[in-house]
């Protein structure tokens, strides 16, 4: 099943997102490379696609998990997390009807 994993950023964590990012997209494209990503992005802070010193304000990715409980363990894993980019993560699951 698809699962949607909502995150939230702490204040000013640009300088943490770009120091934990290698670590954070290696973890996407695995899942990626397995097919099961539907969708990984973050949110910017300001109505820009490149945000520069505003910085971002969380992610979301959907990806596929055998359970909720699978899905949870993954986002709680996320080096965003541990490098305290993500102030609260919600992980729900999500069903895809379009397109």
């Amino acid at each position: 099943m698809w699962y949607a994993i909502m995150s939230e950023d702490t204040e000013n964590s640009l300088a943490k997102r770009l120091t934990a990012r290698p670590a954070h997209l290696a973890r996407l494209e695995a899942l990626k490379t397995q097919g099961r990503l539907l969708l990984a992005g973050p949110h910017p802070g300001i109505d820009s696609e490149n945000p520069g010193e505003a910085g971002f304000t969380g992610s979301l990715v959907v990806a596929e998990f055998d359970s909720l409980q699978d899905a949870r363990q993954w986002a709680d894993e996320d080096p965003y997390l541990s490098a305290g980019v993500y102030a609260s993560t919600t992980v729900k699951p999500f069903k895809k009807v379009l397109p």
